[in-house]
Protein backbone atom coordinates (compact mmCIF):
# COMPACT_ATOMS: atom_id res chain seq x y z
CA UNK A 1 0.00 0.00 0.00
CA UNK A 2 2.83 2.57 0.92
CA UNK A 3 4.60 2.20 -2.59
CA UNK A 4 1.39 2.92 -4.11
CA UNK A 5 0.83 6.04 -2.38
CA UNK A 6 4.15 6.72 -3.10
CA UNK A 7 3.83 6.48 -6.52
CA UNK A 8 0.79 8.06 -6.60
CA UNK A 9 1.87 11.28 -5.34
CA UNK A 10 4.98 11.15 -7.09
CA UNK A 11 3.33 11.11 -10.48
CA UNK A 12 0.71 13.79 -8.97
CA UNK A 13 4.03 16.37 -8.12
CA UNK A 14 5.34 15.56 -11.34
CA UNK A 15 2.87 15.65 -13.69
CA UNK A 16 1.64 18.98 -11.66
CA UNK A 17 5.49 20.08 -11.05
CA UNK A 18 5.92 19.87 -15.68
CA UNK A 19 2.30 21.49 -16.14
CA UNK A 20 2.94 24.67 -14.15
CA UNK A 21 6.86 24.91 -15.77
CA UNK A 22 5.13 24.87 -19.21
CA UNK A 23 2.30 27.31 -18.03
CA UNK A 24 4.76 29.73 -16.83
CA UNK A 25 7.13 29.64 -19.74
CA UNK A 26 4.56 29.79 -22.04
CA UNK A 27 2.36 32.49 -20.42
CA UNK A 28 4.70 35.13 -18.62
CA UNK A 29 5.84 36.27 -22.24
CA UNK A 30 2.23 36.49 -23.72
CA UNK A 31 1.13 38.49 -20.54
CA UNK A 32 4.02 40.78 -20.36
CA UNK A 33 3.28 41.11 -23.99
CA UNK A 34 -0.26 42.12 -23.53
CA UNK A 35 0.32 44.10 -20.49
CA UNK A 36 2.81 46.54 -22.81
CA UNK A 37 1.31 47.08 -25.95
CA UNK A 38 -1.94 47.89 -27.22
CA UNK A 39 -3.42 46.63 -30.87
CA UNK A 40 -6.40 46.00 -33.09
CA UNK A 41 -8.20 42.92 -31.57
CA UNK A 42 -6.04 42.86 -27.70
CA UNK A 43 -9.36 43.34 -26.20
CA UNK A 44 -10.76 40.28 -27.61
CA UNK A 45 -7.41 38.66 -26.21
CA UNK A 46 -7.44 40.23 -22.93
CA UNK A 47 -11.41 38.52 -22.69
CA UNK A 48 -10.39 35.28 -23.77
CA UNK A 49 -7.46 35.09 -21.11
CA UNK A 50 -10.02 36.16 -18.81
CA UNK A 51 -12.69 33.93 -19.75
CA UNK A 52 -9.89 30.92 -19.63
CA UNK A 53 -9.10 31.71 -15.93
CA UNK A 54 -12.80 30.21 -15.57
CA UNK A 55 -12.83 27.06 -18.23
CA UNK A 56 -14.51 23.97 -16.28
CA UNK A 57 -12.16 21.55 -16.16
CA UNK A 58 -14.38 18.84 -17.42
CA UNK A 59 -14.72 21.54 -20.58
CA UNK A 60 -11.00 20.65 -20.57
CA UNK A 61 -10.95 17.86 -20.37
CA UNK A 62 -13.43 17.38 -22.77
CA UNK A 63 -11.72 19.24 -25.72
CA UNK A 64 -8.34 17.95 -24.74
CA UNK A 65 -10.00 14.06 -25.03
CA UNK A 66 -11.11 14.73 -28.81
CA UNK A 67 -7.97 16.25 -29.72
CA UNK A 68 -6.17 13.39 -28.47
CA UNK A 69 -8.69 10.40 -29.46
CA UNK A 70 -7.86 8.43 -32.47
CA UNK A 71 -10.15 10.02 -34.67
CA UNK A 72 -9.11 13.63 -33.39
CA UNK A 73 -6.40 15.33 -34.92
CA UNK A 74 -3.47 14.43 -32.85
CA UNK A 75 -4.57 10.97 -32.77
CA UNK A 76 -1.27 9.58 -33.83
CA UNK A 77 0.29 10.91 -31.03
CA UNK A 78 -1.33 7.97 -29.26
CA UNK A 79 -1.04 10.05 -26.53
CA UNK A 80 -4.27 9.62 -24.97
CA UNK A 81 -4.32 7.71 -21.08
CA UNK A 82 -0.94 9.12 -20.50
CA UNK A 83 1.13 11.35 -17.95
CA UNK A 84 1.74 13.26 -21.24
CA UNK A 85 -2.09 13.47 -21.90
CA UNK A 86 -2.65 14.64 -18.29
CA UNK A 87 0.24 17.35 -18.50
CA UNK A 88 -1.57 18.99 -21.68
CA UNK A 89 -5.07 19.32 -19.58
CA UNK A 90 -3.33 21.05 -17.06
CA UNK A 91 -1.49 23.36 -18.98
CA UNK A 92 -4.94 24.31 -20.63
CA UNK A 93 -6.04 24.84 -17.17
CA UNK A 94 -3.19 26.84 -15.97
CA UNK A 95 -1.85 29.04 -18.53
CA UNK A 96 -4.45 31.64 -18.62
CA UNK A 97 -4.29 32.26 -14.70
CA UNK A 98 -0.35 32.53 -15.32
CA UNK A 99 -1.12 34.81 -18.76
CA UNK A 100 -3.96 37.03 -16.37
CA UNK A 101 -1.91 37.68 -13.22
CA UNK A 102 1.32 38.31 -15.51
CA UNK A 103 -0.99 41.04 -17.60
CA UNK A 104 -1.85 42.83 -14.30
CA UNK A 105 1.14 42.27 -12.25
CA UNK A 106 2.66 44.64 -15.69
CA UNK A 107 -0.27 47.02 -16.15
CA UNK A 108 0.36 47.77 -11.96
CA UNK A 109 3.81 48.92 -12.79
CA UNK A 110 4.77 52.52 -13.62
CA UNK A 111 4.91 53.37 -16.82
CA UNK A 112 7.67 55.35 -16.34
CA UNK A 113 9.88 51.83 -15.37
CA UNK A 114 9.32 51.00 -19.16
CA UNK A 115 10.36 54.21 -20.36
CA UNK A 116 13.46 54.66 -18.38
CA UNK A 117 14.39 50.85 -18.87
CA UNK A 118 13.96 51.70 -23.17
CA UNK A 119 15.97 55.00 -22.95
CA UNK A 120 18.89 53.21 -21.37
CA UNK A 121 19.26 50.97 -24.88
CA UNK A 122 17.68 47.96 -23.57
CA UNK A 123 16.29 45.17 -25.58
CA UNK A 124 13.15 43.68 -26.10
CA UNK A 125 14.42 40.59 -24.33
CA UNK A 126 16.34 42.69 -21.94
CA UNK A 127 13.07 45.11 -21.14
CA UNK A 128 10.96 41.62 -20.71
CA UNK A 129 13.44 40.19 -18.12
CA UNK A 130 13.77 43.83 -16.10
CA UNK A 131 10.09 43.46 -16.00
CA UNK A 132 10.16 39.95 -14.43
CA UNK A 133 12.23 41.16 -11.90
CA UNK A 134 10.00 44.14 -11.24
CA UNK A 135 6.72 41.61 -10.85
CA UNK A 136 8.29 38.33 -9.44
CA UNK A 137 6.09 38.66 -6.02
CA UNK A 138 3.18 38.60 -8.72
CA UNK A 139 4.99 35.86 -10.61
CA UNK A 140 5.44 34.25 -7.50
CA UNK A 141 1.49 34.70 -6.95
CA UNK A 142 0.87 33.32 -10.40
CA UNK A 143 2.59 30.43 -9.56
CA UNK A 144 1.39 29.58 -6.66
CA UNK A 145 -1.83 29.64 -8.59
CA UNK A 146 -1.80 27.70 -11.41
CA UNK A 147 -0.10 24.85 -9.72
CA UNK A 148 -3.28 25.16 -6.67
CA UNK A 149 -5.27 25.08 -9.43
CA UNK A 150 -3.85 22.17 -11.35
CA UNK A 151 -2.63 19.57 -8.26
CA UNK A 152 -5.96 19.78 -6.93
CA UNK A 153 -8.05 19.04 -10.22
CA UNK A 154 -9.86 15.90 -10.96
CA UNK A 155 -11.84 16.23 -14.23
CA UNK A 156 -9.75 16.90 -16.79
CA UNK A 157 -7.26 14.12 -15.46
CA UNK A 158 -9.69 11.39 -14.96
CA UNK A 159 -10.88 12.18 -18.83
CA UNK A 160 -7.36 12.08 -20.45
CA UNK A 161 -5.35 9.85 -18.23
CA UNK A 162 -8.21 7.00 -17.31
CA UNK A 163 -7.16 6.88 -13.78
CA UNK A 164 -4.39 3.63 -14.79
CA UNK A 165 -3.21 2.15 -11.45
CA UNK A 166 0.63 2.64 -12.02
CA UNK A 167 0.60 4.93 -14.83
CA UNK A 168 -2.22 7.76 -14.67
CA UNK A 169 -3.62 7.53 -11.09
CA UNK A 170 -2.55 10.98 -9.02
CA UNK A 171 -3.96 11.77 -5.68
CA UNK A 172 -7.49 13.09 -7.09
CA UNK A 173 -8.58 10.51 -9.10
CA UNK A 174 -7.75 7.68 -6.06
CA UNK A 175 -9.03 10.11 -4.31
CA UNK A 176 -12.48 9.38 -6.37
CA UNK A 177 -11.70 5.82 -7.10
CA UNK A 178 -11.72 4.71 -3.27
CA UNK A 179 -14.54 6.99 -2.50
CA UNK A 180 -16.74 5.27 -5.16
CA UNK A 181 -15.59 1.52 -3.53
CA UNK A 182 -16.34 2.52 -0.27
CA UNK A 183 -12.88 2.58 1.24
CA UNK A 184 -13.25 5.93 3.17
CA UNK A 185 -10.31 5.64 5.58
CA UNK A 186 -7.95 5.68 2.22
CA UNK A 187 -10.19 8.38 0.59
CA UNK A 188 -9.68 10.53 3.95
CA UNK A 189 -6.13 9.33 4.04
CA UNK A 190 -5.01 10.82 1.06
CA UNK A 191 -7.16 13.75 1.18
CA UNK A 192 -5.14 14.65 3.91
CA UNK A 193 -1.57 14.43 2.14
CA UNK A 194 -3.34 16.34 -0.80
CA UNK A 195 -3.98 18.87 1.76
CA UNK A 196 -0.88 18.65 3.24
CA UNK A 197 1.12 18.95 -0.58
CA UNK A 198 -0.89 21.64 -0.96
CA UNK A 199 -0.21 23.63 2.31
CA UNK A 200 3.57 22.92 1.98
CA UNK A 201 4.26 23.81 -1.42
CA UNK A 202 2.27 27.20 -0.80
CA UNK A 203 3.95 28.06 2.27
CA UNK A 204 6.85 27.55 0.04
CA UNK A 205 5.71 29.97 -2.48
CA UNK A 206 4.72 32.35 0.24
CA UNK A 207 8.21 31.86 2.38
CA UNK A 208 9.94 33.00 -1.64
CA UNK A 209 7.21 35.80 -2.03
CA UNK A 210 7.39 37.19 1.47
CA UNK A 211 11.51 37.30 1.48
CA UNK A 212 11.26 39.47 -2.02
CA UNK A 213 9.06 41.85 -0.58
CA UNK A 214 11.73 42.33 2.54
Amino acid sequence: MLPDLVEVIGLSLAVSGVAIVISMVLGVPVGIFLGLNRFPGRQLLVTLVNTGMGLPPVVVGLVVFLVLARSGPLGGLDLLYTPSAMVVAQVVIAWPLVVGVTLAAVQGLDERLRLQILSLGASRVQLYWKLVQEARLSLVAALAAGFGSIISEVGAVMMVGGNIKGQTRVMTTAIVLETRQGNFRLAVALGVVLLLVALGINWLFTRVQQRGRA
